[in-house]
């Protein structure tokens, strides 16, 4: 086989690919991982700033949501998507702490650059990395507290925090949205076996350009982006019973093709009259259950329309499954997929259902129901950038109060965590023997990044700001210190109520630690940009006449 080979080229990869190899591709890795965590570092926090992204056709975002600024990067590097990965995951599984779990894994792989320059292996790293994961899980357990569904005062505060960094969390505002938003949670919350569970979906978010960030109100119901089918009908209706409809009232047309001969203009008002007796008759049914509000998911004809405003009835169709589902929670009905179905007993019930112009545009307000498990945030401000900005700020606390609900405990913010976990992963590697205590002692460094970028964001100087909190964390009772970045200083965070959900530190340091674990496993990377199949005639992808290379020239 040797022999035959002599002399001759032997290709295994397309033309045109490429192939980095061990400490290279390990290097590339980092600085590109590191780059990304460069990029939304300057986001982190109250005093954080913001970015302007423009996508391709145009279309303007400005935030500083750790998520939606990766994902509106449109980044290319396989390693920067794996980065953008990580704050997908954060965002779906916390809502918050997006930015700090993407830091801390740009972080923890700088620090294992270092640690590979002085030849140490990417296992020995991994295992240090394990062991300073796992401890701190343990470390966080202990210092954090608990927290129920009824102390409304911390999840507030839980709210406040996690809306603090947005531009619309500042000021009064803040506070009246953080309120609404623990209302809106603790109001959809569900115990099952003496746990509770947050499902967001039932959160619905309606946002609208116009007015100011305090007209956003809270809805205990759902609001509805439709209008009134016919003009005539009521436009409000106090103590609505409402029927949800899953079937057109419409006259359905055969499933298999039928043809109707007409000879008289007398058959043709027979055949007139029956349509008009049908959609009369749908109509009746509705009235009978004593419904004076229909949702309909399909369509509602023009002549059931004139008959249910004779009736006075107010009657919304094409309505979205969703909101249909939300309606259902919110009203205590059931869903109706044919009338036959519909009685009395699957009502809705709601104190008022309005039709408001908002901005220009008519909405179907469904209010004031009796204990809702599903209600809306009616987002309002001044234009479209701030509502998006407010909307992603309001999900983001959403997410934080959830998630204190569901995990029961919280820890202080203002970086006071991590620097307590950095001290005390330290102290542990220390006890730990072999060269695994390096990366622990990298784990612990990187960690520090967090009250590093508050301060840096706030103008202070962040080694004075990191020295004077370290003197403050080694000694009793000082677990709880951190920046303070709206005056410039550390301070106590648990006497400033600075509090952030557990789960947001669990999740941001387990998403880094697993990202930078698989980075740093990789040492050979292969960019295939190989022809298309197809093409390549003998030899190609076809022939295996051109011998030497051959047929594998292209694969």
């Amino acid at each position: 086989m040797t022999k035959a080979l002599e002399g001759q080229q032997v290709m295994i990869l397309p033309e045109g690919s490429n192939r980095v190899l061990g400490r290279d591709a390990q290097r590339i890795n980092i600085a590109v991982a590191y780059a990304v965590a460069n990029i939304v570092r300057t986001t982190l926090g109250p005093k954080g700033m913001d970015k302007m992204l423009v996508s391709e056709l145009g279309d303007i975002v400005i935030t500083n949501d750790g998520a939606t600024i990766l994902e509106e990067m449109n980044v290319e590097h396989p390693a920067a998507k794996i980065m953008v990965e990580i704050a997908k995951t954060q965002d779906k599984e916390v809502g918050d702490g997006t930015t700090t779990s993407v830091m801390l894994a740009g972080m923890l792989l700088k620090k294992a650059g270092d640690l590979l320059d002085q030849d140490i292996h990417a296992s020995t790293i991994i295992k240090g990395y394990d062991l300073a994961a796992k401890k701190a899980n343990e470390i966080l357990d202990k210092i954090s507290t608990k927290v129920s569904i009824n102390d409304k005062q911390t999840l507030e505060k839980i709210a406040a925090v996690a809306m603090g960094s947005k531009s619309i969390g500042v000021g009064s505002s803040k506070d009246m949205l953080a309120k609404m938003v623990v209302t809106a949670v603790t109001q959809v919350a569900e115990e099952r076996n003496g746990k509770y569970f947050v499902d967001d979906e039932l959160i619905k978010i309606e946002k609208k350009a116009g007015g100011e960030i305090n007209d956003t109100q809270l809805i205990q119901g759902v609001l509805i982006d439709k209008e009134v089918v016919h003009p005539g009908m009521p436009k409000s209706v106090k103590n609505a019973k409402i029927a949800l409809l899953d079937c057109a009232l419409e006259i359905e047309k055969t499933e298999v093709d039928a043809k109707i001969e007409i000879t008289s203009p007398e058959q043709m008002q027979a055949f007139l009259a029956q349509e008009e007796k049908m959609l009369r008759d749908m109509v009746e049914k509705i009235a009978s259950t004593g419904a004076n509000v229909v949702f309909c998911q399909k369509g509602i004809d023009d002549v059931a329309q004139h008959f249910l405003y004779k009736k006075g009835i107010l009657a919304v169709r094409r309505v979205k499954k969703s909101d249909m589902e939300k309606l259902a929670r919110a009203t205590g009905g059931k869903i109706a997929t044919t009338l036959d179905d519909l009685s009395s007993k699957d009502l809705g019930i709601a104190g008022e259902v309005n039709e408001r112009t908002i901005a220009g545009e008519k909405m179907v307000f469904v209010e004031n129901c009796k204990d809702p498990k599903s209600v809306t945030i009616f987002v309002r401000a001044s234009t479209d950038h701030v509502v998006s900005e407010g909307e992603r700020a309001i999900v983001d606390a959403i997410g934080a109060v959830s998630s204190a609900i569901e995990d029961g405990r919280y820890v202080t913010g203002g970086g006071s965590t991590e620097l307590e976990l950095s001290v005390q992963l330290a102290k542990y590697a220390t006890e730990i023997g072999g060269r695994e205590q390096l990366a622990i002692q990298a784990f612990a460094e990187s960690l520090e990044i967090v009250p590093r970028t508050l301060a840096e964001n706030a103008g202070m100087d962040a080694i004075d700001a990191l020295v004077n909190l370290r003197a403050k964390h080694k000694k009793e009772g000082g677990e709880h210190f951190g920046i303070d970045v709206h005056n410039s200083t550390i301070a106590d965070m648990k006497a400033l109520g600075v509090f952030e959900p557990l789960k947001v530190k669990t999740q941001a340091i387990a998403s880094a630690y697993e990202a930078a674990k698989m980075l740093l496993r990789i040492d050979d990377m292969i960019a295939s940009k190989g022809k298309s199949s197809g093409t390549g005639g003998k030899g190609g992808a076809g022939g295996a006449e051109s011998g030497g290379a051959g047929s594998m020239g292209d694969y």
